[in-house]
């Protein structure tokens, strides 16, 4: 079984910058691709950025803003978004998953609230 577990959801301020943190329990981490998705009221649940090894994917409307990163000595993998959007309100979930893509990802964690105010 494979544990995720978000922290660092906030209310923010447009154009302002928040980091986001998700602990794994992947004994190999090396071998997983780790994600975060985000799923804004009334909208389905969407990719936001991926990381497997150093090869890093980001979704079109975060790219340029957000980061992801991994530490695999803290066993953490890091959101930091900024210059952040009212749009970009959502609940951001941690992803595992044997490959790197943007939708099959068998372990998921509950989710953060990431509230950006205009």
């Amino acid at each position: 079984q494979v544990h995720l577990l978000e922290s660092g959801g906030s209310v923010v301020q447009a154009g302002g910058s928040l980091r986001l943190s998700c602990a794994h329990s992947l004994r190999t981490a090396n071998v997983y691709a780790l994600a975060w998705f985000r799923q804004a009221p009334g909208k389905e649940r969407e990719f936001v950025a991926s990381i497997m090894w150093s090869i890093t994917d980001y979704a079109e409307s975060v790219r340029g803003r957000f980061t992801i990163s991994r530490d695999n000595s803290e066993n953490t993998v890091n959101l930091q978004m900024n210059t952040l959007k009212p749009e970009d309100t959502a609940v951001y979930y941690c992803a595992a998953g044997p490959n790197l893509s943007r939708s099959e990802y068998p372990f998921w964690g509950k989710g953060t609230q990431v509230t950006v105010s205009s």
